[in-house]
């Protein structure tokens, strides 16, 4: 990966387990402001899935706000993993400029991505999850959540000019 602006050398060691990812210490600027970026690109996400709900409510004259539960999970469930699997990043982290890797700094792949929004979805089906994981996002080095520990992914700031 050589024209990845994500891949690192550290003065040739592997550091296990995230040997691909930037170091949170020597390259800190990767994971400035994340957390805080991630919680924006939330809610920018949660809008754009309400819409898409309210569109299909409507389309469906009035039978999907009956529905309304199962049209969000089914939604959200499309919506992040789609995003994910073709840039890494939902559209809100693209608008924030943040995107996910695998511990081994790679994009993700359509599993990956299924199984952090899977992640994701349990975390956000259970009060204490949710909120142990947005623990971790402040106080882990590199902002990881309860999911991205799990999984062995961070988000990080994106390369200017990708």
């Amino acid at each position: 990966m050589p024209d990845d602006p994500h891949s690192f050398h550290d003065n040739g060691q592997t550091h296990a387990p995230y040997w691909g990812l930037p170091d949170p210490v020597t390259q800190a600027e990767f994971y400035q402001d994340v957390t805080l970026k991630r919680l924006l690109a939330w809610v920018i996400d949660v809008v754009m899935i309400v819409a898409i709900c309210l569109l299909i409510s409507l389309l469906t004259l009035g039978i999907g706000f009956f529905l309304w539960g199962l049209i969000y999970l089914a939604v959200g469930f499309v919506y992040r993993v789609t995003t994910l699997t073709r840039a890494s990043a939902t559209l809100g982290m693209r608008l924030v400029a943040i995107e996910l890797r695998t511990h081994r700094g790679e994009h993700f792949d359509r599993q990956t991505a299924v199984l952090h929004t899977l992640a994701y979805l349990v975390a956000m089906s259970t009060f204490v999850l949710q909120i142990f994981s947005i623990v971790m996002m402040f106080t882990t080095p590199r902002g990881q959540g309860l999911g991205d520990m799990v999984l062995g992914t961070a988000a990080m700031n994106r390369a200017a000019g990708h």
